[in-house]
């Protein structure tokens, strides 16, 4: 056997599967078995593997036994000469093996090799080479000093920034992405630290190599895209202390104990310099903008009632400092509240989240406004002119976030995408299709032709993508995996990757739509809108909601208890409420909903408290409710329930 491929999955079966195209593609010619273990995936990854790849040696595991381990399982029973560790998010060019194989060959002295990699936006990972992480190199990374001097041999050598990334070169780290070796490295060195969970294992592997008396390199003669590179996650501080643990584990055993001591203290000091930068820095992003609508509509509306107080011919004192210093906040605080539970807040910033909000805040002030006592009534028109200038606020800082061009705040990314597809007459409409089936409406699709054509169904041919893409406006470019290898689909990427455009590629005869570390499937898109309700920031908003109306529902509950209907247990079932052993709206008693997101039980069943309806047309409901979760629909229930209760 010539070589062994093992991949290790979880949970990416969309990826899996196009990688393996890559890698039967690659390996045309080539005596080679491929193996996957599986580390107990929940999305059907096993099941696809076994009807689309029967030839794959699959070891589907019960456990998530981490990725040291689930490499371990295959590389005992490997029988290649050499053997690729390869991530399943990765798509390799035809010529890969055959490259790496030949390269092998021409240098005895190779025990590990790494290709050049790049994201799925054409751009290049630089963890495609890297240096040893010693406590100074380690400490430079994660201190950010790499970022300043990113071609420094000292300050960059954890990715030995000095060398040209277009120059095949000997290293000392390889990536776990793609990582080749030798069996007889393997037996000599030992297969990998399984005291390695995940990350680090490769760096721990790649030192033992060397330590063993081979060479590792570099080989930009060939590419591989990898998906989800560490340029994705490198910025989280959960990736900054599961970096800090590996290169622990790692200088605990290739270091002295004093050199393992000066680096854990260095290490600590630089997780805490960035999780308190982290920590300000998000602070900021999610308060800052919350602060300026507060400011800016507060001060707004204390100029309208003193405009208001002019009109209506009396004096500016005329509204009691109470007005002023604690009904007008309120009103500011619940219409940002409405704000933030319709989804106002959340980036990419969408204006009709806001003005849904703002509406529903308003509604709500003005039921609780004819509930008060006429004492307590300042002024219906006030609130009216307050929203129109909420709206007016609101809106003027997102505009002025788009001219600064802050990041989330762009309005014109809320428009529909124009795309181009690549590939033949047959297959871009399928992918136009496909586009269609999963609920994208574009602005403008494009077919590209990867041949010089005449055919009008085509706006033009490769050659000119760059001057299409620039023509068109487009946003997105999409490759025909059937019609394109690997290699040109890479090559048009590089040539495109300082366009502002994103990737996505669609293997052949696949339902899905790959881009750089999200999927588009018409299965995927629906098991989404299935689980919405199970989503956490869905939940987050039904719980918010939940607390905010029960606090007010609560405070007017001497009101409200007179006109119940039925008054016996009102003022329990908001408590249960409040304290989170309720919600005010849930599924419909007595029906099947197994299937459905869990939710405490509820006040207002989704088909009416009486629950008039037949069994079939509650299951329905439920269902609805669960796909498609709307803050604003438990408002509405909850407001036409308000005296039933």
């Amino acid at each position: 056997m010539r070589l062994s491929v093992v991949i290790v999955n979880y949970n990416v079966k969309f990826f899996l599967e196009q990688c393996l195209n890559s890698v039967f593609a690659a390996a045309q010619g080539i005596d080679t078995e491929v193996w996957v273990v599986d580390n107990n995936s929940v999305d059907g990854s096993v099941a696809m593997v076994r009807e689309k790849f029967p030839q794959v040696r699959l070891i589907a595991n019960k456990d998530n036994v981490g990725f040291s381990k689930a490499n371990n399982q295959a590389l005992r029973q490997i029988t290649g000469d050499c053997v690729l560790m390869l991530n399943p998010d990765t798509l390799v060019e035809t010529d890969t093996f055959a490259k790496c194989l030949a390269f092998m060959d021409e240098h005895p002295d190779c025990g590990g090799l790494g290709v050049k990699m790049i994201n799925g936006e054409g751009e290049y990972l630089p963890e495609s080479k890297r240096g040893f992480p010693t406590p100074k190199v380690a400490f430079y990374k994660i201190s950010g000093l790499i970022k300043l001097f990113p071609h420094s041999p000292k300050f960059a050598h954890y990715y030995l920034g000095h060398l040209d990334p277009d120059q095949t070169a000997e290293i000392e780290i390889l990536s776990g992405a793609f990582l080749m070796t030798r069996k007889a490295v393997l037996d000599k060195i030992g297969l990998l630290d399984e005291t390695f969970f995940m990350y680090g294992e490769d760096i721990d592997f790649s030192y033992r190599i060397i330590q063993g008396g081979y060479k590792n390199y570099y080989l930009p003669a060939t590419r591989i895209i990898h998906y989800k590179g560490e340029s994705t996650k490198k910025g989280s501080l959960n990736y900054v202390y599961t970096f800090y643990n590996a290169m622990a584990i790692f200088t605990r055993k290739h270091f002295s104990n004093s050199d393992a001591r000066i680096f854990t203290a260095g290490i600590k000091m630089a997780i805490w310099a960035r999780a308190s930068l982290s920590f300000v820095k998000r602070l900021v992003s999610n308060i800052i903008v919350p602060l300026l609508d507060f400011l800016l509509i507060y001060l707004g509306f204390l100029a309208i009632k003193n405009l208001w107080a002019a009109h209506k011919s009396v004096s500016i004192d005329y509204y009691p400092p109470e007005y002023t210093y604690v009904i007008v906040p309120t009103y500011v605080i619940l219409w940002l509240l409405c704000v933030f539970l319709y989804g106002g807040y959340r980036k990419p910033v969408n204006l009709l989240k806001i003005l849904k909000g703002l509406a529903v805040g308003t509604a709500t002030l003005l039921i609780f406004y004819s509930l008060l006592d006429e004492t307590q009534r300042y002024s219906r028109a006030l609130i009216l002119l307050g929203a129109v200038w909420a709206v007016v606020a609101t809106l003027s800082i997102r505009g002025i976030l788009h001219l600064l061009k802050v990041k989330g705040y762009s309005l014109s990314a809320n428009r529909s995408k124009a795309y181009l597809v690549v590939g033949d007459k047959s297959e871009t409409q399928r992918v136009i299709n496909l586009l269609g089936t999963v609920g994208i409406v574009p602005s403008f699709v494009g077919c590209v032709s990867d041949t010089d054509t005449d055919d009008p169904a085509f706006v033009g041919n490769s050659s000119q993508l760059g001057d299409l893409v620039r023509f068109y406006k487009i946003n997105e470019v999409v490759f025909c995996g059937k019609n394109l290898q690997p290699q040109r689909i890479i090559e048009l990427m590089t040539t495109l990757q300082n366009s502002n455009v994103e990737f996505r590629i669609v293997p052949q005869e696949s339902q899905f739509v790959i881009g750089s570390g999200d999927i588009y499937s018409a299965e995927d898109a629906y098991a989404i809108s299935l689980r919405t309700l199970a989503l956490p920031r869905k939940r987050a908003q039904k719980r918010a909601f939940d607390i905010a109306s029960a606090t007010v529902v609560l405070l007017f509950s001497p009101v409200l208890w007179l006109f119940q209907r039925h008054k016996r247990g009102f003022f329990g079932k908001v408590i249960l409420v409040l304290v989170g052993k309720n919600t005010w709206v849930g599924y419909g008693h007595g029906t099947q909903r197994q299937s459905l997101p869990e939710l405490k039980p509820c006040v207002i069943p989704i088909c009416g408290i009486d629950e008039s309806a037949r069994i079939a047309d509650c299951r329905h409901l439920n269902n609805h409710y669960a796909r498609n979760y709307r803050v604003g629909t438990d408002f509405l229930l909850l407001m036409r329930n308000l005296f039933k209760i």
